[in-house]
């Protein structure tokens, strides 16, 4: 089942038309979140994240979108499709109603929730190789729209294309200054020594809500030392290692990049600090 501006409809309903602007324009925005024994990980950072972006890009938010109100949809949509006992991952997609060519008839929003079966309850550390490439075809732009979860991911769809046909797990993403951004599916972190490097929300990667949990972690954690700054590619190959973070896995592992070989001591350290951060909420 999916909720669709709260009904809950068969996944198999004909919901979007042909004017949908999520289609048309990429005219929405997304959050997904792990939703654990009907608690939903890092609920308020999410919710907030997610008005400050409907903001910005001028959608009217409704009166009833209150934390409490989205909150409860998504649990009764997780309870709807039996999951209220089990991990279950949620996508909440919050879309500019029809109408209009690119400028919209109105900024009224529609929204739907979607939910999936989860193996774990908690993050855990990947195992087995797990190799990046630098995709330079096309480069992520250093603006703010870059931060928001948008949509508009086909350069994350077309770096996916290249990474599967090319044997990667993953590609490191780009701006325009040749810096590294990111990673396909989230954000990147450097660890040389005992500093921990991330690139600033200023190069263009997106404003996770992992990202910020974990600079948390590490600003608060003794003998690490965390930089938001630039990252060159040449950096890459000196790092001790590299590790992605996003909302569903939490923190995933570089294994490999080219010809450098990575550790994992400090992800798994702070992968076990942040379930515990995931559990106090």
């Amino acid at each position: 089942m999916v909720n669709f501006n709260g009904a809950l409809l068969s996944k198999d309903s004909n919901i979007l038309t042909h004017s949908n602007r999520g289609l048309k324009f990429g005219d929405a925005l997304f959050e997904t979140v792990r939703c654990i024994n009907g608690t939903i990980f890092f609920w308020e950072d999410h919710y907030f994240r997610l008005m400050s972006s409907m903001r910005i890009l001028r959608m009217e938010i409704p009166m009833e979108f209150t934390l409490e109100f989205l909150e409860g949809e998504i649990k009764r949509t997780v309870e709807k499709n039996g999951l209220e006992d089990d991990p279950a991952r949620v996508r909440l997609t919050v879309f500019r109603k029809d109408g209009g060519l690119y400028s919209p008839e109105t900024h009224e929003v529609s929204y739907l929730i979607e939910v999936s079966p989860m193996e774990s309850p908690f993050y855990l550390i990947n195992q087995g190789p797990y190799e990046v490439e630098l995709f330079k075809d096309y480069y992520v732009n250093k603006d703010m729209l870059s931060n928001l979860k948008t949509t508009n991911k086909i350069l994350n769809v077309v770096a996916s294309v290249f990474a599967n046909e090319n044997g990667f797990d993953n590609c490191l993403l780009i701006n325009g200054d040749k810096q590294v951004v990111e990673v396909i599916n989230g954000n990147l972190f450097l660890v040389q020594g005992n500093t921990i490097k991330t690139p600033p929300l200023g190069d263009g990667c997106l404003d996770g809500i992992i990202r910020k949990k974990l600079m948390e972690i590490v600003s608060a954690t003794e003998g690490l030392e965390l930089q938001e700054e630039s990252i060159s590619p040449f950096e890459l190959q000196k790092a001790d290692e590299l590790f992605i973070t996003n909302s569903i896995q939490g923190i995933v592992s570089i294994g490999k990049y080219r010809k450098k070989e990575y550790g994992n001591a400090t992800a798994k350290s702070l992968l076990g600090k942040l379930n515990a951060k995931a559990r106090l909420g």
